[in-house]
């Protein structure tokens, strides 16, 4: 199960992850997948709720499970034992990292705070993820995905005019700030390796992360007054920039708002005046008359199969892209050449196809060696050897539910 060649950037670098479900876990996601040693903490038993999470299973088996743990060892410990706790800093001793996305307060009352932490392991760097971050009024409120991007001005700005905002498919806030935490720990390790060997906290919010994507929004709000609205399909003010239909029903993204782009648009429609006409000859102009051109533009588009569309706008050199299902995305050549779509051959699973490991890099690529273990604490006996703990202990701290 573990018997793959050593590979990616983060080879070496040991990190234990203390947390459940999306935000913390995909943080140890994303060091696994380039080589570090993670190993997860998970409830005795149980285990993380996303081993059972999802409409949709395989004989029984989640299919959350092998996204969420791949690369990944498991060991079992009762974190709210003091034995647990106790078995947990012995971890932490030997790790360059803990991720944890407990609610702010619980790392302290189980006597591994930051300063408790530091002490025992002077170098480590400690990721907490949570809905609202470590301090301020609303720290210690639980937080999820759907809250962060409500509270962050994200889904405000969502949807449709005059309709409540929707939320998105997927827990868009918890894996937003994953990626802010990796980047912290990132920045964590980096100064720690270059400035004397000291750990430090990555402080990562769900709140936060949305609100870290609302581009110019503050600015707009702050200078001129502006709060920006839900816009639909496109955006206020910039146009060709939507969805347009294609005669067999289906959709096309055209962005083409740029004077140049936008040139080749007409070019591609076979009304190259139109990009001499005084209503869209600018950014501005065309901005203005959003509607109008945006109907032209689906009065072209949907005398044609997406086929002939998509063929007529590449040969013109037009951005576009097709909205593609899932299983358009699988089947896509571009996605599997560039393996961000692959077939893994797993025990559990047979073959699946899974997500690649995303970016790209020349040298040390990030890999899969597994796709996670089905029992919890399957690593146990390889991890808790390396803190001196011998079989007949591993067995009974086993009986007594430490482990």
């Amino acid at each position: 199960m573990t018997g793959k060649a050593p590979f990616g950037p983060l080879q070496g670098l040991r990190v234990v992850e203390m947390g459940q479900l999306l935000a913390g876990p995909f943080v140890g996601s994303r060091c696994a997948d380039f080589g570090a040693e993670v190993i997860k903490v998970e409830a005795p038993g149980s285990g993380d709720p996303i081993r059972s999470w999802g409409r949709l299973q395989h004989e029984g088996k989640t299919l959350w499970w092998p996204i969420m743990a791949r690369n990944k060892k498991s060991v079992s410990i009762n974190l709210r034992a003091a034995e647990g706790q106790e078995l947990a800093r012995s971890l932490i001793a030997q790790a360059d990292v803990l991720i944890e996305n407990f609610k702010p307060g619980t790392l302290e009352r189980w006597g591994m705070s930051p300063e408790q932490l530091h002490a025992l392991n002077p170098g480590l760097v400690i990721v907490r993820v949570s809905g609202f971050g470590q301090t301020g009024p609303y720290a210690a409120r639980p937080g999820f995905a759907s809250v962060g991007e409500a509270m962050s001005g994200l889904r405000y700005i969502n949807g449709y005019p005059d309709m409540p905002p929707p939320r998105y498919g997927i827990s868009l806030g918890d894996t937003l700030t994953a990626l802010f935490a990796f980047e912290g720990m990132m920045m964590a390790l980096y100064h720690r390796d270059r400035n004397g060997g000291r750990g430090q906290v990555v402080d990562a919010a769900i709140t936060e992360s949305c609100f870290a994507m609302l581009e110019s929004t503050v600015t707009e709000y702050s200078k001129a007054g502006e709060v920006r609205q839900p816009s639909g399909t496109g955006l206020a003010k910039i146009a060709p920039s939507n969805i347009y239909p294609a005669r067999d029903g289906t959709y096309v993204v055209i962005a083409a708002n740029v004077d140049a782009m936008f040139r080749r648009l007409t070019q591609a429609m076979g009304q190259p005046h139109l990009a001499d006409d005084p209503r869209f000859v600018t950014h501005i102009a065309r901005g203005e008359n959003a509607g109008l051109l945006d109907s032209m533009i689906a009065t072209w588009s949907a005398s044609l199969d997406v086929a002939d569309l998509t063929a007529r706008l590449e040969q013109f050199g037009v951005v576009f892209g097709p909205i593609n299902s899932i299983a358009e995305v699988v089947q896509d050549p571009h996605f599997r050449e560039r393996g961000m779509v692959r077939d893994h051959h797993d025990d559990d699973f047979g073959t699946i196809t899974v997500p690649g490991v995303f970016p790209v890099l020349s040298e040390t690529p990030g890999d899969i060696a597994w796709l996670g273990p089905q029992e919890v604490g399957a690593h146990n006996a390889e991890i808790y050897a390396r803190i001196g703990l011998g079989e007949e202990t591993i067995e009974d701290l086993k009986v007594r539910g430490v482990i």
